[in-house]
């Protein structure tokens, strides 16, 4: 079995041509011990196989949703890589601690960069992120349902139109994803397939900024102006998530 090198971080970087968001619900009050497995084990574990750990998150919202990224350089990288790691010694030490914190874990979206550097930037390197303190900082994510493909105009008009406004109410995007419909290379683990969605990434401060960001959006009359347009595009509201980065995320 050929095992791939781990893919290069260094400043500057926009990395992962896919991406898989991944969504678990957890047994509550599990989540810290997922997270413990993830910083001790999983995250060189996986990237000796040759994927990229993005980020790792507990979700502000749902104290039993562990949310986290991982990114890949293309399809065919993406099933070698999953296969060394879950054929690997790493998860069939760990499996089943892991197995046992979990209610569901096949709430996954396989998506790629909207546009061509609107991929994630990631720091130099990991480095021993355990001795800091957890990172005050929030990423949200507001996920677009869409009724058609984000090529058939939506993209434009998030960026034309939606975004100035974000912009002028705090927001700080920092990577747009767009769903990827290239069949499942890793068919031992299902994603959510015939989806068309684009997924906006977001930095603040901390959670009371991220807070005083929806409120000022909520109460402008141009935001508020567009929300009859933006419903022709899309299947529902927009689900916004709330994500604490874990200490040794790169993502932060």
């Amino acid at each position: 079995m050929t095992v791939l090198e781990p893919a290069p971080i260094s400043m500057g970087d926009v990395h992962s041509p896919i991406i898989e968001l991944r969504r678990y619900t957890l047994h509550p009050g599990r989540r810290d011990d997922l997270i413990s497995l993830f910083e001790t084990h999983f995250l060189e574990g996986q990237e000796t196989c040759g994927m990229t750990i993005v980020g790792q998150f507990r979700d502000a919202d749902d104290p039993d949703a562990f949310v986290w990224l991982r990114g890949f350089s293309g399809m065919e990288a993406r099933r070698q890589a999953l296969t060394a790691f879950y054929d690997g010694p790493v998860w069939r030490a760990h499996r089943n601690a892991a197995n046992a914190t979990m209610i569901d874990s096949d709430d996954v979206l396989l998506l790629h960069p909207a546009r061509a550097a609107s991929g994630f930037t990631l720091p130099r390197d990991r480095g021993d992120l355990a001795l800091g303190s957890l990172p005050h900082s929030i990423i949200e994510t507001v996920t677009y349902r869409l009724q058609a493909p984000a090529e058939a105009g939506f993209l434009d008009f998030h960026e034309e139109v939606l975004a100035p406004l974000l912009r002028a109410a705090g927001n700080h995007t920092i990577a747009t994803f767009a769903s990827e419909h290239s069949p499942n290379t890793f068919t031992r683990l299902p994603i959510r397939e015939g989806e068309n969605v684009v997924i906006v990434f977001s930095r603040f401060e901390s959670l009371h900024a991220q807070s005083a960001f929806a409120r000022a959006l909520r109460d402008n009359p141009a935001w508020r102006a567009e929300l009859p347009r933006l419903e022709t595009y899309v299947l529902a509201h927009p689900i916004v998530a709330r994500l604490s980065p874990t200490t040794r995320s790169l993502l932060r």
